[in-house]
C-alpha cells in the first residue's frame, strides 16, 4: 500500500522535465545484499568495486566539498535506523515547481519514509531560512515504497533557478536499504524526525544509499539531455558534493548559453557500468528504458560507455570476458534504434584514454581504438563528441595528460571533466 485513504488527485497539467538524476543499482537476479550500507571509503564518489578487479591503484585522498567542516565518518548499521538524512542535489534548470522521484528499485524489502522536507541549500549544508517546504505523497506526509519500485512525490511549490542547490531531508523510521547507489549525505546524529531543522543535530557526512533518484522541474518549453555511461559519466575522482563531473559542467555551459537555457541535464552514469554485461548495475541495454527513456522531457542522449567491457574483457588477472568492437558497436546501434523510436537523438562520445590503468591491455586498446574510429566515422550516431583527444597527452595520445588525471590513468580529475565538457559543441544539443 502507498497511500491509505488518499483522495483522488486532479490531473496535473504541469510540464515536468528531469532536472537532476542519480540512478539506483538493482542487484542481478538471485543475489542478495551482504552488507547493510556501503562504508564511506577513502576514495572519490563513483569508484566502484567492479572497476577495481585487478590491482587497485594507490589510495587517493578523500575529495569532498565540506565548507562546514562536518565530520566525515564511515556508515554503520547501528547509526542508520530511525534516522534523518539530507541529500544534496543541484538542479540544472529553473522552474516554478518541483517533484521528487524516490527509489527503492534496488531494495529487497519495503522502504518507509516517515517525513520529507526540501529547501534551498546554504553553503554549509543547512537549509536557507524561509525556503523549507514539506513534501507530501498523495496529500500525506509519509509513504511506503514497495521493493523494486519508485515513487513520485506531490508537486512542491518551490521556485528554482538553474544550478540552485537543494537539501532534501528524509526521515527513515525503520532501516535504510541494504544496498544501493551511494552518495555522501548529511546524517543526523540523534534518532527521530529532524527533517524540519535548518541544521541537523550532531550532523555527520556519511556515504549511504541515495533515496532520491530524480528531481523534476515544472519548466514549460524545456528539454532534457541524459548522459548515459559509467563512472567517468557519474563523476568518479571529482570532488564529492561539488558538482564537477562533466555532466555538471555541461549543465553550467548550457545555463550560460542563450540557446541552452531551456535545456536540462540528467546524469545516468553508474560506476562500473558496461554495455553488455552486469557491472555495478544492469548493463546499458538492460537499463535504458528505466534510467534514460523514462526521463520526462528527454530529447538527447550522450553515450559514453564501453571502457569497462573492454577492461574487464581482457584483464590480465581473474576471469576474462572477451569483447569485440563489433559487439560494442551493435550495442550502440540498439541504443540508437530504441531512442529513435521515441524521437530522441543520440550523440556518441569517444572513449577516453586508459593506458596505465589497472585493466589496460594491448588487445583492449585495439578494441578501444576500433570503437572510437567507428563512433567518429560510422555514421550511426546523430552527432559525435570526441572526448579522447580533449584529455589525452599530446605526446602519447593513448595516455591521459598529467594535468587531467591524478592517480589511476582512467578517471579524469576536476580539470579533466571540465576539459571533456568543453569539448562538446552545444549546437549538437540545442541545434542553434
Amino acid at each position: 500500500m502507498l497511500w491509505q485513504g488518499a483522495a483522488a488527485q486532479p490531473r496535473d497539467s504541469a510540464n515536468w522535465v528531469g532536472s537532476w538524476g542519480f540512478v539506483d543499482t538493482p542487484l542481478p537476479p538471485g543475489l542478495t545484499p551482504a552488507l547493510p550500507v556501503t562504508p564511506a571509503p577513502a576514495i572519490p564518489l563513483g569508484t566502484q568495486a567492479p572497476e577495481q578487479t585487478v590491482t587497485p591503484p594507490r589510495p587517493a585522498p578523500l575529495l569532498i566539498d565540506n565548507p562546514g567542516n562536518v565530520p566525515v565518518v564511515a556508515a554503520r548499521e547501528a547509526d542508520l535506523g530511525n534516522v534523518t538524512l539530507r541529500q544534496l542535489v543541484r538542479v540544472s534548470i529553473g522552474g516554478k515547481r518541483l517533484r521528487l522521484r524516490f527509489t527503492n528499485e534496488g531494495g529487497s524489502d519495503v522502504l518507509v519514509l516517515g517525513a520529507v522536507h526540501i529547501g534551498l541549500a546554504g553553503p554549509d549544508g543547512t537549509v536557507v531560512a524561509g525556503s523549507d517546504h514539506v513534501v507530501n505523497f498523495g496529500g500525506q506526509a509519509g509513504v511506503t515504497i514497495p521493493d523494486g519500485a519508485p515513487v513520485l512525490s506531490d508537486p512542491i511549490d518551490l521556485p528554482t533557478h538553474a544550478l540552485d542547490k537543494l537539501c532534501i531531508s528524509i526521515h527513515v523510521p525503520g532501516a535504510m536499504p541494504r544496498t544501493g547507489h551511494s552518495l555522501f549525505q548529511y546524517v543526523a546524529g540523534t534518532p527521530g524526525d529532524e527533517t524540519a531543522e535548518a541544521q541537523l543535530p550532531d550532523v555527520r557526512l556519511m556515504r549511504v544509499p541515495a533515496l532520491v533518484s530524480e528531481v523534476e522541474t515544472d519548466a514549460p518549453g524545456a528539454n532534457v539531455v541524459v548522459t548515459l555511461g559509467d563512472s567517468i559519466t557519474e563523476g568518479a575522482a571529482s570532488t564529492n558534493n561539488a558538482f564537477r563531473g562533466w555532466p555538471d559542467r555541461l549543465a553550467e555551459r548550457l545555463a550560460a548559453d542563450p540557446a541552452g537555457r531551456r535545456w536540462a541535464v540528467v546524469n545516468a552514469g553508474i560506476g562500473g557500468n558496461r554495455l553488455l554485461r552486469y557491472g555495478a548495475g544492469p548493463d546499458a541495454l538492460a537499463r535504458l528504458d528505466r534510467d534514460v527513456l523514462s526521463v520526462p522531457g528527454l530529447k538527447v542522449i550522450i553515450v559514453l560507455e564501453g571502457i569497462n567491457d573492454i577492461g574487464r574483457g581482457f584483464a590480465s588477472q581473474g576471469p576474462t570476458e572477451p569483447v569485440t568492437a563489433e559487439a560494442l558497436e551493435a550495442a550502440d546501434k540498439q541504443i540508437i534504434e530504441r531512442a529513435h523510436e521515441h524521437g530522441v537523438r543520440v550523440i556518441g562520445a569517444t572513449l577516453t584514454p586508459y593506458k596505465g590503468a589497472n585493466y589496460e591491455t594491448e588487445a583492449g586498446e585495439a578494441v578501444r581504438t576500433a570503437l572510437n574510429d567507428w563512433i567518429k566515422t560510422g555514421g550511426a550516431f546523430d552527432g559525435v563528441v570526441d572526448f579522447s583527444p580533449a584529455v589525452a597527452d599530446a605526446a602519447d595520445p593513448l595516455s591521459f595528460a598529467r594535468q587531467y588525471n591524478d592517480r589511476d590513468h582512467l578517471h579524469p580529475n576536476d580539470a579533466g571533466y571540465q576539459a571533456i565538457a568543453n569539448a562538446i559543441d552545444l549546437k549538437l544539443i540545442t541545434g542553434k
